[in-house]
C-alpha cells in the first residue's frame, strides 16, 4: 500500500506490523516523518519536531527486537506530545512566550509510561498558552487549523495531537483535560478522546490531588484510545488518588452485548444553549444505539449548579498555576489566562470549600442516575468549529456568552461530576464538519465506557473519513 495509506492504519494494527517484521521501527518512522513534512504546513499540528532523535530511537528498537528482546505493546509506534506536557530534552513550551526556550530535564510521568511501553517521541503538538481555552492558538507558534476545513478552529487544548492523529502524523499520543481539553478537539477532528476517571492516569508532582484536570489518551479509533490507557493508566504511589485497578484490563477485547442496556440521551443537559445543527447531527444517530439493542430514553441528570462549580474550581486552578507568571510576566500573558487568574486570586477559601461541596452534591446526583440508566450521551460541544479568527464563541443559538469559556458546557458540566467520559465520531454537519457525541458511564467504569463507544464506532464508522487536507 502507499505509504501515507499506513499512516492511516489503527495504532493497533501498526503496532502488530512492527511486532509481526511487516515493517520496522525505522521505517514506520520515516513514513510518520514523511507525513508530516507533507501536510503539517496546512495545518500546523506539530510545533518541535525532533526527527533525527526519533529515527536513532527506531534504530534502537529494531535492534532491540533482532535480539529477541521484551517489546511493549507500543513498540516501534511514532508519539507526539501535547506541548503542556514535559519531555526531557525536547523544548516544551506550553503555547507561552515565557517559556519559548524551556527544555525540561525529564520526562512527565505520563510520557515515562509511553515510552517503556515502546512509544517514540517525534515531537510536541500546538496548544493554547497553558491550556486555555478551546481554540489552539499561542504567541509562539500560531494557529492550529481544523484540517476538514483550514478556515476553522481545530478545538482544544489539545489541538494539535487531535489534527496530528486525523492527518496521519503519529498513531499515539498524549492529551490531558480540564474543561474539554480531550474531548473537544477529538470531536473537531474526527478521532476519539477519553477523559478518563479521575485518578485512573496519575501525574504525581501535579498538585492539588483533587484537581479537575486529568491527563489521558487521543486515538484514530477506540481501540487505539483503549490501547494507549493500558498503557497511560495504573497506581502510583505518589498520588493518593491514584486507582489501583489493573490497567491491564483495557488490552482485553471490547465485544459485549448490549441488549437492555438503558442509555439516557440529552440534547442540551436541560436546557443549555446549543446549535440546531449540533442537534440534529446527533439525533440522526440515536437509531444506532438502539439497533444494537439498547434502551434509549430522553433524560438527563440535574447539573444545574455545575457551571458555577466549574467556573470556580478553574479559576481556583488557574490561581494556583499560573500566580508568579502573572506577577513577573503580565504582558506576556493573554487577556484570558490573565482573567481567570485573576478570578481565582478574588476567591476565598469559603468560595472553594462551597464549590467542592456543590460537587459532591452534584457527584451524589450522579451515583443516583447511574442507578436508573446505564450511560448518558449528550453533544461534545454546544457549536460546530467556529472560524479561525476569533478566539471562542460569543453567542450560541441567540443567547450571549459570558465568558470565554461558557460555550464549553457539555464538557464542563462532565468535567464537574467526576466520571469517565469519551468523544467518537458522530457524523459530519451539511458543511462537511465534524460532529462528536459524548458518552459518560458511572465513576470509574471507564471499560464499559470504552465498549459502548466501540459499538457505536463499529456501527457507524466515521473515523474513516479522512479530512480533506490530506485528499
Amino acid at each position: 500500500m502507499p505509504d501515507s495509506d499506513i499512516c492511516f492504519i489503527p495504532a493497533t494494527e501498526q503496532a502488530r506490523m512492527v511486532r509481526n517484521g511487516d515493517i520496522s521501527a525505522v521505517e514506520l518512522m520515516g513514513v510518520h516523518l514523511d507525513q508530516i513534512e507533507r501536510v503539517n504546513p496546512a495545518v500546523n499540528a506539530v510545533v518541535t519536531l525532533v526527527a533525527d532523535e526519533a529515527l536513532a530511537v527506531a534504530a534502537e528498537a529494531d535492534r532491540a527486537q533482532a535480539s529477541g528482546g521484551e517489546l511493549g505493546p507500543l513498540h516501534g509506534l511514532p508519539a507526539g506530545i501535547k506541548d503542556l506536557v514535559a519531555t526531557a530534552g525536547i523544548r516544551t513550551t506550553m503555547g507561552s512566550p515565557i517559556y519559548t526556550d524551556n527544555v525540561p530535564d525529564a520526562d512527565a510521568d505520563i510520557v515515562t509510561r509511553m515510552k517503556s511501553a515502546g512509544a517514540i517521541v517525534l515531537g510536541k503538538t500546538n496548544t493554547p498558552e497553558f491550556g486555555a481555552g478551546s481554540q489552539t492558538f499561542n504567541q509562539v507558534f500560531g494557529a492550529t487549523l481544523n484540517p476538514y476545513d483550514t478556515s476553522r478552529t481545530c478545538g482544544g487544548s489539545s489541538g494539535g495531537s487531535g489534527v496530528g492523529l486525523a492527518c496521519g502524523m503519529f498513531p499515539t499520543t498524549v492529551g490531558t483535560d480540564l474543561g474539554g481539553s480531550l474531548r473537544n478537539p477529538a470531536a473537531w477532528s474526527n478521532v476519539v478522546g477519553l477523559r478518563p476517571s479521575p485518578g485512573r492516569v496519575p501525574s504525581a508532582g501535579a498538585l492539588p490531588w483533587t484537581s479537575m484536570s486529568t491527563a489521558g489518551p487521543m486515538g484514530r479509533t477506540v481501540a487505539d484510545v483503549a490501547l494507549m490507557l493500558s498503557v497511560q493508566a495504573g497506581p502510583d504511589p505518589l498520588v493518593p488518588s491514584s486507582l489501583q485497578d489493573d490497567p491491564a484490563r483495557f488490552s482485553d477485547s471490547l465485544g459485549r452485548d448490549f441488549t437492555g442496556v438503558r442509555i439516557a440521551w440529552s440534547r442540551d443537559l436541560g436546557g443549555r444553549p446549543i446549535e440546531p445543527v449540533q442537534t440534529e447531527v446527533l439525533d440522526a444517530q440515536r437509531h444506532v444505539f438502539e439497533g444494537i439493542g439498547c434502551i434509549v430514553v430522553d433524560a438527563e441528570p440535574d447539573l444545574s449548579e455545575s457551571d458555577s462549580v466549574f467556573q470556580v474550581l478553574r479559576a481556583y486552578s488557574f490561581a494556583h498555576g499560573q500566580e508568579q507568571n502573572l506577577i513577573n510576566h503580565r504582558d506576556q500573558l493573554k487577556d484570558t489566562v490573565i482573567w481567570n487568574v485573576e478570578e481565582g486570586l478574588a476567591l476565598s477559601a469559603l468560595d472553594v470549600a462551597k464549590a467542592e461541596e456543590m460537587r459532591t452534591e452534584l457527584f451524589g446526583r450522579m451515583i443516583a442516575f447511574f442507578d436508573e440508566y446505564d450511560f448518558l450521551a449528550l453533544p461534545v460541544t454546544s457549536v460546530p468549529p467556529f472560524s479561525v479568527d476569533i478566539p471562542y464563541p460569543i453567542v450560541v443559538n441567540g443567547v450571549k456568552m459570558e465568558t470565554y469559556i461558557d460555550w464549553m458546557w457539555p464538557c464542563a458540566d462532565i468535567t464537574v461530576i467526576a466520571c469517565p467520559a469519551i468523544s467518537v465520531p458522530a457524523g459530519f454537519t451539511p458543511d462537511g464538519l465534524p460532529v462528536g457525541l459524548q458518552l459518560v458511564s458511572a465513576p470509574r467504569t471507564d471499560f464499559e465506557l470504552l465498549q459502548l463507544a466501540h459499538a457505536f464506532e463499529g456501527a457507524t464508522e466515521f473515523w474513516k473519513q479522512r479530512p480533506g487536507v490530506v485528499e
